[in-house]
């Protein structure tokens, strides 16, 4: 498909979303789902697992490998940070950009985030509808604007 404004749709890209927040989760799904681009979002609930999504351990071994992390920092059994440093010191998995979307609005949550070498850091509305618009403003920035490594 192509527009004669913008040029040739974006391609899909796959999307890991780690959350634990069922509402979160399904508004994330629903923001993707509206959007014109149908990118594949694959969802994890917490830090352990998306540590084994991202290795392809166990019942992962088959997982897609994700264009982008959208990133929750308060998880069960591993923190976001834990995943987050744990990313961005593999080899393998540094290159993927990290947006950490959260409830936290402090400072050291912040400052930590870019330390460990988060791509950006997104502070979740409450309301609904500007949850959606973030979401896809994400969403387009990394498949619009961003120019992503090619998949490993």
């Amino acid at each position: 498909m192509t527009d004669a404004l913008y040029g040739p749709a974006p391609t899909p890209i796959e999307v890991l979303l780690v959350e634990d927040d069922p509402g979160d989760v399904l508004m994330t799904r629903e923001a993707f789902e509206e959007h014109k681009v149908r990118n594949n979002l694959s969802v994890v609930n917490d830090g352990a697992e998306a540590v084994s999504f991202l290795r392809r351990e166990g019942e992962y071994s088959d997982a897609p490998r994700p264009d982008l992390i959208l990133l929750d920092l308060n998880l069960p059994r591993r923190d976001g940070r834990e995943v987050l440093a744990e990313i961005k010191n593999d080899p393998e998995l540094r290159q993927i950009p990290v947006v950490v979307l959260t409830t936290s609005a402090a400072d050291e949550d912040i400052v930590r985030s870019y330390q460990l070498h988060a791509n950006a850091y997104v502070t979740k509305p409450v309301d609904f509808d500007r949850f959606i618009d973030v979401v896809r403003q994400i969403d387009d920035f990394f498949v619009s604007v961003v120019k992503l490594p090619p998949r490993g």
